[in-house]
């Protein structure tokens, strides 16, 4: 009999990456890789590399746990996913982390921005409009785990110290600030006022590469030493920072465990957090056959790049495996320990307690999955830790605070071509928009954001 060039694994929702219908998807093995096969009666068929390690792909399907749904859902389910975003009812994940744009404005026209923002793009939102965002974000949640103020650039803001405080006298776990760092680099009293908002306060730091050539294509700027500045500064307060490294391909894949090591010698620092170049804001040129570069080529790199991990340390998260992996490391003196592969998060997620076998304790479990959270700050994530620590008998930690903590994340982001409905009703990355919805990231980017919304009316009408 005829035999297929490919192995049939499974089926989806995904989009036409033209028209952004919906359409069947079917995800198929050739190898090592895993591709999105699917076809559009008007556009015809696409073929789309999804992964690049069949096993871990295969793997994904056993980080799963029970879905926690907001308090309050703010659109109804009618036209089907991912049409119905704000949160609809069908949603299976509450918001980990809350993105509030305050800004369109920037001081950079970085050709890899997923909002377009520039000097003369847009406009600062309202203190009220933001103070109602953020209250928005409290209606659903009750206590936010996460609100991360960006923009644009929120840095530029005339209500920035303003907005933070409103922000602090809510009952938000924890503030991150997404920032380029220019400010941060040029004004140290700046800085001392950020650090007054700390604990619970964290700089998310815009840090692609140490190379002028890197950083002039992906950024439009040479931006080497406000970098350097901006650690320096950031590194004399202690004020606890992630650098989070946009990658894209063959400009600074190549760097990923020089961006890892650079990281742990900066006392700030808690972690990094990469971020594959998905197909939005000024990419036009965008090329999705040689230009992507997939989560599982990200994680290879990194175990290719630096000795202190193995592929047992960075592991895919519960709450969306499709979408993030993530690995925790214990910085002690000189010494980097990492945790991750101490712990076997498959069993824990197991509702067998035979399966435990550091800790017959249904406690554990809910610790483990609390820890391996987008939701959860590195702050928080050390008491998880402590408490977990003494049933490893291979780590010995006495005093661990969260500046020995360190955690690497891998997000990727879903365009009209990866586009997997089964990874879209588990995202817990979302964005308030200006109606005061609550919209996935990556379906934001796709449909929701003003240039875009009269076509997604359209797609609404046809459905």
């Amino acid at each position: 009999m005829p035999v297929r060039k490919y192995t049939y694994y499974d089926f989806t929702i995904s989009l036409c990456p033209v028209c952004l219908k919906r359409i069947d998807a079917k995800i198929v093995f050739e190898g090592n890789n895993v591709f999105m096969l699917k076809r559009c009666p008007e556009h015809g068929n696409t073929k789309v590399l999804i992964a690049d390690d069949v096993e871990y792909y295969k793997n994904i399907r056993n980080y799963n746990k029970p879905s926690e749904t907001p308090y309050r859902f703010n659109t109804k389910t009618h036209y089907g996913c991912p049409y119905d975003c704000g949160l609809c009812t069908d949603h299976e994940q509450h918001s980990c982390l809350t993105v509030v744009e305050i800004t369109d404005r920037c001081n950079l026209t970085c050709p890899t921005c997923y909002a377009g923002s520039s000097p003369s793009h847009g406009r600062h939102r309202t203190l009220e409009e933001v103070k109602k965002m953020l209250d928005t974000i409290v209606e659903n949640e009750r206590e936010p785990d996460v609100v991360q103020i960006s923009g644009g650039e929120p840095t530029l803001h005339p209500q920035f110290f303003e907005i933070l405080d409103y922000a602090k006298s809510l009952p938000i776990k924890h503030v991150m600030v997404n920032t380029n760092g220019i400010e941060i680099a040029k004004n140290k009293e700046f800085v001392k006022h950020l650090a007054t908002y700390a604990p619970g306060f964290e700089i998310y730091l815009q840090f692609d590469s140490l190379k002028r050539e890197v950083l002039e294509t992906m950024r439009g700027a040479n931006l080497v030493s406000i970098r350097q500045q901006a650690l320096d500064h950031l590194n004399e307060l202690n004020l606890s920072t992630t650098l989070v490294v946009t990658i894209q391909k063959n400009l600074n894949d190549d760097t990923l465990g020089e961006a890892i090591e650079f990281a742990l010698k900066q006392r700030c620092v808690r972690g990094v957090t990469f971020q594959p170049t998905q197909q939005a804001g000024r990419l036009d040129n965008f090329n999705t056959e040689t230009d992507r570069i997939t989560l599982t080529e990200v994680r290879r790199k990194i175990l290719e790049q630096t000795p202190l991990f193995n592929s047992d340390d960075l592991i895919p998260v519960p709450c969306n495996p499709d979408s993030l992996v993530m690995g925790y490391a214990l910085k002690l003196g000189t010494e980097v320990v990492p945790l991750t592969r101490y712990i076997n998060p498959a069993e824990l997620l197991d509702n067998s307690r035979n399966t435990i076998v550091y800790e017959q304790d249904e406690a554990l479990h809910s610790r483990m999955v609390s820890l391996f959270s987008t939701g959860n700050s590195i702050e928080g994530a050390t008491d998880h830790l402590q408490s977990l620590l003494c049933c490893l008998p291979q780590v010995s930690a006495p005093s661990l605070g969260y500046d020995n903590l360190f955690r690497i994340i891998i997000m990727q982001f879903v365009d009209a071509h990866n586009f997997d409905v089964r990874a879209i009703k588990k995202s817990c990355v979302h964005i308030v928009d200006k109606d005061y919805h609550i919209i996935p990231f990556e379906t934001m980017n796709l449909l929701y954001r003003d240039s875009k919304k009269v076509y997604l009316q359209e797609l609404q009408n046809t459905h």
